[in-house]
């Protein structure tokens, strides 16, 4: 048989042509990020449900717009769920982030996954809620200062409850909460100043929803009955449901609760006497000096290692003052 040459030749070309028609053009191949481009931070909360996350949101995407970076904001759906929070953070570093604002939902659980982004050269801010971390494994620490913050709800109790004092309990929220933790013993640290103040339960965990919330003050109520004069709920989810449980029973105002940060709610107790007092945070200033931190690092400036972005307390009396109205209705994303 004779081989036919040039037919043989057409089919090697046809195979060469089909081959590089499958590589992709050389214009389309992946490049370097170039000087210009924005920046691209994550924005990990410890959730997203509650006001409070809102309003980092909105301070978060401020600077972000400032810093020519697009915020990309994502927790997890419980704020218990800390592999949900392990996952998004991996997710990020997947997606080749230029860095991370992160507050994390354990100060423990969350080290491994950061010590990881430190590897993978993707930096991270700590904020909200602190971290057991090396120093080095952080760009920054920024938050509320949580200690003081308890300790002026220890000084808000004692002045609402008076001379005589009381009986009161201090509501924790959930173990492995950095922020809440040092929240729980400042206020401890700060009523033992008060001789005639009683603190008659301080190992209670009301969990991380509003209806956990209420369930664990019930309990609490049904135990104590009548000796209950006051009680310190330590989280925004945490005041919502200890504020429903004294309400229900007709004690709104009897028993003297001072809470920790606002919503719409909480605001509106406070107005009506149901509240004694509520700690209020910044959180669009946390949000807003959380990226702001992360976009000067990564451009090489030198950062503190710890920013504190202030507590204050929230009263009748000086509910309209500027500066506590505006945190006791903070602007929200």
């Amino acid at each position: 048989m004779r081989l036919n040459i040039v037919g043989l030749l057409s089919f090697v070309g046809l195979i060469g042509c089909l081959v590089i028609g499958c590589q992709p053009p050389a214009e389309t191949a992946p490049s370097a990020k170039n000087a210009d481009d924005p920046l691209h931070f994550a924005v990990i909360p410890k959730g997203e449900t509650h006001i409070f996350w809102q309003s980092v949101k909105l301070g978060a995407e401020q600077a972000g717009a400032e810093e020519n970076a697009r915020i990309t904001f994502k927790g997890p759906a419980k704020e218990s769920d800390r592999n949900e929070q392990i996952n998004v953070l991996q997710g990020f570093l997947n997606a080749n982030v230029d860095g991370i604002c992160l507050a994390p939902l354990d100060a423990d659980a969350l080290v491994r996954p950061v010590e990881e982004a430190g590897r993978a050269g993707v930096p991270v801010v700590i904020f909200d809620s602190g971290l057991n971390a090396d120093e080095k494994d952080i760009v920054s620490y920024v938050a509320t200062d949580n200690f003081k913050g308890g300790q002026l709800a220890a000084d808000a109790m004692a002045a609402s409850l008076g001379d005589e004092g009381g009986k009161v309990i201090c509501l924790r929220y959930n173990k492995g909460s950095e922020s809440t933790h040092q929240r729980e013993e400042g206020f401890l640290d700060g009523i033992a100043k008060y001789p005639q103040i009683e603190v008659i339960s301080s190992d209670q965990y009301a969990g991380t929803t509003t209806e956990s919330a209420v369930d664990k003050a019930q309990a609490l109520l049904n135990r104590y009955g009548n000796e209950v004069d006051g009680i310190f709920a330590v989280c925004e989810p945490n005041a919502e449901g200890v504020l429903r449980a004294i309400k229900d029973r007709g004690l709104g105002g009897k028993i003297k609760l001072v809470g920790f940060d606002s919503s719409d709610s909480l605001r509106q107790a406070l107005s009506s006497g149901d509240i004694a007092a509520i700690v209020l945070q910044d959180p669009v200033r946390m949000g807003y000096l959380a990226v702001k931190t992360l976009a000067a690092h990564v451009k090489g400036e030198q950062v503190e290692s710890y920013t504190d972005t202030g507590v204050y307390v929230a009263t009748m009396d000086n509910r309209d003052d500027e500066t506590i109205s505006r945190l006791l209705n903070p602007p929200k994303s």
